[in-house]
């Protein structure tokens, strides 16, 4: 007897269906294709439990003839394609014929129907692929296909179905990527009786965008029409200043079929060189029109991948869509300010909010003059403390001593701060000397306080300075402490780790400090190590880091990612993060780590969204780790900056007298030694 055998024809039917339904997502997908196919105008799609038990999709387009409804289920039945020729200029959605007989084999599926043609609509209802009824209905011209109980004769590809909230959110993906590309119909989506999706339905592809991602994402977008070489590309860019550190926002469309294309994408990403950070990616709805014997769509089971026949017109005509589109839409002052001083650190809320920027302007100047507070102080962070000879070898110099990792922070800081919150905060700069120094007010002074200042003998860290004085803003002045200042006070210095003796060379590159330590030579990663020291902390007190916002964030998410974010916001507020839900796909920021200014914000959280919904593991540890990584590698100083001969000793001393400060959070080396003895081997000397 032979080993090959015929499947049965029920058998064959489930296998195929495999191809095509993977998912409650991958039926929605084919029944809305086919109704845009009958040329329908409106179409309300409604799911249930994430569209395992209940599917239903109503259009108001031809509708099916009656004649025809029973070969609709059979498999290869199509109206689309008739002879050979046709494959080769495919202009409808579907053509397979697959899609209700795929889903006819796996779920419990009800038509309701009616074409323009008849006076009477017609139900059918097929189970497993078997028929069960076929009555006449009363109907408005139209289709409506119900959809119940997905793979329920298929048990073993039911439990690798996701959870509800995973796969409504695949749905509503699909959903929004449908509307896009089909401005021209209204489109409604339904998810368990609550309406999340209403597009006008209005031809201008805009509106369908306000519709799906908001008016912020909306309002930030500059239109694209272009044609090269018979190639058109039409739709909207984001302009450089709301690009975002992932693709999840680039969404590619051909002949109106959303498709994933990695030339389109390779086009956008060099046009947007020199207009858009190095790491951040532009957001884009684009819409490439060019003829249809250029592309085959029959190359993929979903029809999200297709080929081109020729890639390179492709490639040309959608960076020259986009690298014009940003010179001619994106002329705003403020960015030619931004690209003319890439050092500066701009404050955005600082150009929004008037009295922010009130409040920066009334600040007074810090002058070298020791200000006059009631708290006990050893030196004013602005004061500039004498250099000798013994503590930079490189040679003397006037320097300031307040490090740039720290000062770069400070306008941020002030800005931002509440007086309810002071406390709270200068607690945790006490504790964390490596932010930014407490804010100097000008406060009046007690004839009887005493001021302690800094003599020519002390030996002053430029860093651990502030931690050994009270903010201003923390200590009240009550007459029963005011009598207490009146008698001397010890100051009880906590003991700290010391550091052995070090000659402090210089730096090189901007990158690697040089220190000599007996008969060793270092080399130190400036980032590597500021990196380190702020992961460390923020294991140590991550809830005592949040600071309010003047202006809360929004952040709009892809819908995909947006409800794992929302099931995790008491992660994101041990972080730091005070995160609301501000409707479907916006988060509301309230307040964010002292570490992170304004405009890595939004960045921030993006990445952290993505993360918590790529991750597989429901590991809470494993989730902090990586955003304390995320937020330390953003607030440490970077390679390249200027530090100055203080900051970068401050840094080696603090690597010497810590262990723990041998490797950065992502485990690259902080440092790397030479031994005197290697040198030497290395010059012929040994």
């Amino acid at each position: 007897m032979g080993r090959i055998n015929v499947l049965q024809k029920h058998v064959a039917e489930l296998i195929a269906a495999g191809e095509v339904v993977e998912r409650p997502c991958s039926v929605i997908k084919e029944l809305v294709e086919n109704s845009i196919d009958a040329g329908a105008k409106s179409i309300t799609v409604e799911i249930k439990n994430g569209g395992t038990t209940f599917m239903r999709v109503t259009d108001d387009g031809m509708g099916i003839m009656r004649d025809d409804i029973r070969n609709a289920f059979l498999r290869h039945a199509t109206s689309k394609v008739c002879v050979q020729d046709d494959l080769d200029s495919i202009a409808t959605l579907g053509f397979r014929g697959e899609a209700l007989a795929s889903v006819s084999a796996v779920a419990k599926v009800e038509l309701i129907t009616c074409a323009d043609c008849e006076d009477v609509g017609s139900s059918y209802i097929i189970e497993g692929g078997e028929e069960v009824s076929f009555t006449d209905a009363g109907c408005p011209v139209g289709t409506t296909i119900v959809v119940r109980d997905l793979f329920y004769n298929i048990p073993a590809r039911q439990k690798f179905l996701k959870k509800d909230v995973a796969e409504g959110n695949a749905v509503s993906l699909v959903m929004d990527r449908i509307a896009l590309s089909h401005p021209e119909i209204a489109f409604t989506f339904i998810r368990d009786s609550k309406q999340t999706l209403k597009t006008a339905g209005d031809g201008k592809l805009r509106s369908a965008i306000y519709a799906v991602y908001g008016r912020e994402f909306s309002n930030s977008l500059i239109e694209v029409d272009y044609e090269l070489d018979g190639i058109r590309v039409e739709g909207f860019i984001s302009r450089p200043e709301y690009s975002r550190p992932n693709r999840n926002m680039q969404t590619f469309f051909v002949n109106n079929r959303y498709v994933k294309s990695r030339t389109a994408g390779a086009a956008v990403d060099e046009a947007a060189k020199g207009s858009v950070m190095v790491g951040k990616f532009l957001c884009c709805v684009l819409n490439i029109k060019m003829s249809f014997s250029a592309v085959d769509v029959n190359v993929h089971p979903a029809k999200i991948e297709v080929r081109f026949v020729n890639e390179r017109p492709l490639f040309n005509a959608v960076y020259h869509a986009v690298k014009s589109a940003l010179i001619k839409g994106d002329k705003r002052k403020e960015a030619v300010l931004l690209q003319n001083t890439p050092a500066k650190r701009v404050d955005p809320f600082a150009q929004f909010d008037l009295r922010t920027r009130d409040v920066a302007r009334s600040q007074p100047e810090v002058t070298s003059k020791p200000p006059e507070s009631v708290h006990t102080q050893v030196t004013p962070m602005s004061a500039k403390p004498s250099v000798t000879p013994d503590s930079v070898t490189s040679g003397e110099r006037t320097q300031s001593s307040t490090p740039a990792y720290q000062s770069k922070f400070t306008p941020f800081y002030q800005r931002r701060v509440t007086v309810a919150d002071s406390g709270k905060v200068d607690n945790y700069l006490s504790a964390l000397d490596i932010i930014a120094p407490p804010v100097q007010e000008d406060v009046p002074v007690s004839p009887e306080t005493p001021i302690v200042e800094a003599t020519d003998t002390q030996e002053i860290s430029p860093v651990h300075s502030e931690s050994l004085s009270t903010s201003p803003v923390e200590q009240e002045i009550t007459p029963d402490n005011a009598e207490v200042n009146n008698e001397p006070q010890d100051i009880t210095l906590t003991q700290e780790p010391q550091a052995p003796e070090f000659k402090y060379l210089g730096e090189a590159f901007r990158t690697y400090i040089i220190v000599e330590v007996d008969k060793e030579l270092i080399l130190i990663d400036k980032h590597a190590l500021h990196e380190r020291m702020i992961y460390e902390q923020l294991k140590k007190e991550a809830d005592s880091c949040s600071q309010l916002l003047l202006v809360p964030v929004t952040v709009v998410l892809d819908k995909a990612v947006y409800t794992a974010v929302i099931d995790n916001l008491d992660m994101l507020s041990e972080c730091g993060f005070d995160v609301e839900d501000f409707g479907m796909p916006t988060l509301l920021v309230r307040s964010a780590p002292q570490y992170i200014t304004g405009e890595d914000i939004s960045d921030t959280i993006t990445e952290m969204a993505d993360y918590i919904a790529e991750n597989k593991k429901d590991i809470r540890s494993e989730k902090m780790d990586w955003i304390f990584h995320n937020i330390a590698c953003r607030a440490a100083i970077k390679a390249g900056n200027k530090s100055t001969d203080m900051e970068l000793m401050d840094l080696a001393r603090k690597m010497l007298s810590d262990d723990s400060l041998r490797y950065c959070p992502h485990g690259r080396p902080v440092c790397i030694v030479l031994k005197k003895s290697e040198i030497e081997k290395q010059f012929g000397r040994a």
